[in-house]
């Protein structure tokens, strides 16, 4: 089997707490971070000189699907094809609850179908609601961290101010594991630069 340096899935909410324009800012700010020539570079300059990206869209039990399954990206045209395959997604799952457990079971059998074997695996959860509906994500994320899988996050803090402190319990953890805060979706693109940047060019396990 290949390697690659990165298996990355980046897990969205679509829950009823996003709007439709408040989608579409994380859709259009999460392109333009994936287009970042410094987060590009962390994709295809590691030593394997390709990663992996899928996109996958969440809410509440039973709602989520892959808008994007596994996409090789080893060159800076790669890189730009699924940027734009995230600046288009559309929200195919119903608005629902918030549940963070399902969604991180199903980036569990996400990364089980890799093409290629990772250096490493990484969930990216952005969203901005505690999870209130389905199983608990913190037995899920301490499964996944067992595994060697790390889970950072996105937290954006319009509704609800203590979410770093919920997604720090129950959500991230794993080698290297973080949270990025955006006080509001206008500052989203940026938050998400910052996290891809770091996650993109974390060094290799």
């Amino acid at each position: 089997m290949d390697m690659v340096d990165l298996a990355l899935v980046l897990a969205v909410d679509g829950s009823a707490s996003v709007t439709f324009d408040e989608f579409n800012l994380i859709a259009g700010g999460m392109a333009d971070a994936l287009r970042d020539p410094v987060v590009v570079r962390g994709l295809i300059g590691g030593p394997a000189k390709a990663s992996y990206c899928s996109l996958l869209l969440w809410s509440g039990t039973g709602a989520h699907a892959v808008i994007a399954d596994w996409t090789r990206i080893g060159s800076v045209a790669e890189a730009q094809a699924f940027a734009d395959a995230v600046d288009n997604m559309s929200r195919v799952v119903r608005a629902g609850q918030t549940a963070i457990g399902e969604a991180l079971l199903a980036a569990i059998t996400l990364l089980a179908n890799v093409p290629a074997k990772p250096r490493r695996s990484v969930v990216d959860v952005v969203g901005d609601g505690r999870s209130n509906e389905g199983i608990p994500p913190g037995p899920i994320r301490d499964r996944m961290v067992a595994a060697g899988i790390t889970i950072n996050g996105l937290c954006i803090l319009h509704e609800e101010p203590d979410l770093l402190q919920s997604y720090t319990q129950e959500v991230i953890g794993g080698p290297g594991s973080f949270a990025v805060v955006c006080k509001d979706y206008p500052d989203f693109a940026s938050a998400m630069r910052q996290k891809l940047v770091r996650e993109t060019n974390a060094p290799m396990v």
